[in-house]
């Protein structure tokens, strides 16, 4: 056996083994792109009237919102500007629990309840993540099978490659007759597209892996030289713990933080598990986008601001290697090159969808051609 009959051979293999799941996969992702500008057309309720009065400290607006989810965890709590709802977010993963209550920031009323598990979007995201199974079982198979999709991509560029230059063109545009067959249209549909979709198609399954799998995203940070911890730690506090019913400092901390990033677009403050624990927030300096936020540290007695040895910090301090990494969800999204961005990331996720369904037809006009009648 040759060596392309070789690739061509394991193309079609690889290809058949996750064709449906790459479909779902790619078919999902393109759903998937412009959710926050689609949600944005029915979110009126989380904007209120600005008041001229304080808001909610996060103590108070865990308690309101707890009274509502009493045997649920808050994950965390966010503050945005002077005219948007405060979100309480509460998570567990067993059972699966995900639901935010939206709270008036000035009289503490309970404005609106989400449920994120539920609604198109979560029906979506559940299919692209793990293909509406149990959760252990779908994200393997999603996982394992985009690691083989770029297996695919590479395996296709190889086999599109011509022998000679002078069939080059050939490979590069479409050159139908009213004689050519379906065929030999769906044969061009295959390269040509695949072709012209390859790089981005590659970049978006391995920025998909690299969410998937831990080992991935070690592996690519000290490949970029990265030399820092490439994980969210959270460090202990570095004063002693003293009860005090009269005060709680961290119920100054939003105020403190608003003053000295009036521009950021949001705050998620996320309470302490432990008295060892510091307090931790995220500061979202640009609308839709995560690689440039500031991951934050208070000790919880003093509010003095303490550091991390994780590449989630401020975005100030990171280097090369730890702005790759935090990028990789903005890219996979398009986010990074905003509505440009999510524009090209679902065209590339439409088209994706449609390999390996011309792919398969490949594979059924080869193997079950018609018999010539005589």
């Amino acid at each position: 056996m040759t060596f392309k009959k070789f690739i061509f051979q394991l193309h079609k293999i690889l290809g058949l083994v996750t064709g449906i799941v790459v479909f779902i996969v790619a078919i999902t992702g393109c759903c998937w792109a412009f959710r926050d500008e689609i949600e944005s057309t029915y979110n009126d309720y989380k904007k209120v009237t600005p008041q001229e009065q304080a808001i909610l400290t996060p103590t108070e607006a865990k308690d309101i919102a707890k009274a509502v989810f009493p045997n649920n965890s808050v994950h965390g709590t966010i503050f945005k500007k002077s005219d948007d709802a405060i979100e309480v977010i509460f998570y567990d993963g067993d059972p699966e629990f995900y639901q935010s209550v939206f709270l008036n920031p000035y009289t503490g009323e309970v404005i609106q309840v989400d449920n994120h598990l539920t609604g198109f979007f979560a029906f979506i995201l559940k299919g692209h993540m793990r293909l509406w199974l149990p959760k252990d079982i779908g994200e393997q198979v999603v996982g394992a099978s985009i690691l083989i999709f770029i297996l695919i991509i590479i395996s296709g560029f190889i086999l599109w490659l011509p022998k000679k230059r002078k069939n080059l063109k050939q490979r590069l545009k479409f050159d139908w007759k009213k004689t050519t067959r379906w065929k030999r249209k769906n044969f061009d549909l295959h390269t040509v597209v695949g072709f012209y979709i390859c790089s981005f198609a590659l970049i978006l399954a391995f920025t998909g892996s690299v969410i998937s799998y831990n080992w991935l995203k070690y592996v690519v940070y000290v490949s970029a030289g990265g030399d820092k911890v490439p994980a969210f730690i959270i460090p202990e506090n570095v004063s002693e713990w003293k009860d005090n019913d009269d005060t709680i400092p961290m119920d100054y901390l939003i105020v403190k933080l608003l003053k000295e990033s009036p521009e950021a677009e949001s705050f998620e403050l996320h309470y302490p598990e432990t008295k060892e624990q510091s307090i931790y927030v995220e500061v979202s300096n640009s609308k839709g986008l995560y690689y440039d936020s500031d991951y934050r540290f208070f000790d919880q007695m003093t509010l003095e601001e303490l550091e991390t040895d994780a590449i989630y910090g401020k975005y100030k301090d990171a280097k090369f290697a730890d702005k790759l990494l935090r990028m990789n969800f903005d890219i996979h999204v398009g986010a990074i090159g905003g509505i440009a961005g999510k524009i090209l990331a679902f065209l590339i996720s439409l088209i994706t969808a449609t390999l390996p369904i011309t792919g398969i037809l490949l594979w059924y006009g080869r193997n079950y051609k018609k018999k010539k009648t005589n």
